[in-house]
């Protein structure tokens, strides 16, 4: 098993209940693939670096999780299709 984080950039100009259920689902993903969620960060609006589809702020959230090395890749195809999700990037921790 492998350590991963998964960061997603949710878009701010949605409710809060829908970006905890955007939340969830990136959760539930994990969980489906085959993954054990052991935390999540949440670190609220930021300013983006640059406009992304016209949107100057964003919420981001850290999920890490333990996997197998497959997981990821099946994770990453199903947050690219959800629409709250600006960005995301998923990468393996080092065990240092």
């Amino acid at each position: 098993m492998n350590k991963y984080e998964l960061a997603l950039v949710v878009s701010a100009k949605i409710e809060d209940d829908a970006r905890t259920a955007t939340v969830e689902k990136a959760k539930e993903y994990i969980t489906r693939a085959g993954g054990t969620v052991t935390e999540v960060e949440e670190w609220g609006k930021k300013k983006l670096a640059y406009e992304v589809q016209k949107m100057s702020e964003a919420f981001y959230y850290f999920i890490q999780f333990d996997a197998e090395s497959t997981v990821p890749a099946e994770v990453e195809q199903d947050v690219r299709i959800m629409d709250n999700v600006l960005r995301f990037l998923c990468v393996r921790k080092d065990e240092a």
